[in-house]
């Protein structure tokens, strides 16, 4: 797959009135390829605005390089604005302007021709639930419509990389949901993401990989499973029996199975372990218990949960 963001060695550094420098990102490193959804991850303040930022050439980096699609975001950056769309946190809209003249505006900018720009318009303005809606100021939409406004117009020119910055915020469920449908169809056309969020269950659900920074450095990457792994251990299952087997439950952990299996508690009806390999242990142990004519009332996973991964990295590292 082609890589669609570089980061090298990417760093900013802020001065103001003559104090120390601020270091907001540092020597950051970071491959996306093609048709990739990322979610950029961190407390406020960590880094996440000033790294796309530097992505997407609004602000010059202090230190490494970037390139978008091979582009370098300084010496060529009008090339990356016209391959991105950037939804901020904060977008600011024309509130005076209709909805469809305002988007009208920015695809005559992105040098939409008018039929194409009319047609997208109809398009994103009916996927999103605001078409009826289009022909009134945006001064009379409500908070959650005006998001949807901002994440049309940074989709308007199907651009190859969107940038995302909370965008469900604001949003009620439903909008929520269409927000996250059209994120996986643009994973599906290979376009790539690259989605800021606190939403953990958003970030979970549509990203492919998660990257976590925290004080300017990037402090994890991988997908969530990976780092669930990584960060908090094994999964842990908890396997419940009617009644007890009059066996020892070491009885069964025999034969290969001791190295791949951690014991951290057990009775008579209940064993609870891990393994870092559960699709090859627990098929091997339920065998042999069903053959030793055992009465499994459940076989069930501890959830661990990509809160549990944020919290422990924000905090302890």
């Amino acid at each position: 797959m082609e890589v669609l963001i570089h980061a090298e060695n990417l760093t900013k550094q802020f001065i103001a009135n003559g104090t120390q420098p601020h270091t907001a990102v540092s020597n950051l490193n970071l491959d996306v390829p093609q048709g990739e959804v990322l979610a950029f991850l961190g407390p406020n303040g960590a880094g996440k605005t000033t790294t796309v930022r530097m992505l997407t050439s609004i602000l010059k980096p202090t230190g490494g390089r970037a390139t978008i699609a091979g582009h370098d975001v300084v010496t060529e950056a009008r090339r990356v604005r016209a391959l991105v769309g950037h939804l901020t946190e904060f977008p600011g809209l024309y509130l005076r302007m209709q909805a469809r003249e305002y988007l009208d505006f920015y695809g005559e900018l992105y040098g939409m021709s008018r039929a194409a720009r009319h047609a997208r318009i109809d398009e994103l303005t009916q996927q999103f639930g605001i078409a009826d809606a289009a022909n009134r100021r945006l001064s009379e939409f409500s908070k959650g419509m005006r998001q949807k406004v901002a994440l049309i117009r940074s989709m308007l020119h199907s651009p190859r990389i969107l940038f995302l910055d909370e965008p469900t915020s604001a949003m009620d469920p439903h909008s929520a949901k269409q927000v996250r449908d059209a994120v996986a169809q643009l994973r599906g056309q290979g376009h790539t993401v690259f989605l800021c969020t606190h939403n953990l269950y958003e970030a979970e659900s549509l990203a492919d990989r998660l990257a976590m920074i925290r004080k300017g450095n990037l402090i994890a990457l991988g997908t969530a499973q990976e780092l669930k792994t990584k960060f908090l251990g094994a999964p842990r299952i908890e396997i419940q029996l009617a009644k007890p087997l009059g066996q020892p439950w070491s009885a069964f952990t025999q034969n290969g199975l001791r190295e791949k299996i951690r014991v951290e508690e057990f009775s008579e009806t209940l064993l609870r372990y891990r393994t870092a390999e559960p699709n090859v242990t627990n098929p091997h142990l339920l065998k042999k218990l069903n053959e030793a004519g055992a009465e499994i009332v459940t076989v069930s996973e501890t959830p661990q949960s990509l809160e549990q991964v944020y919290l422990k990295l924000v905090e302890e590292l």
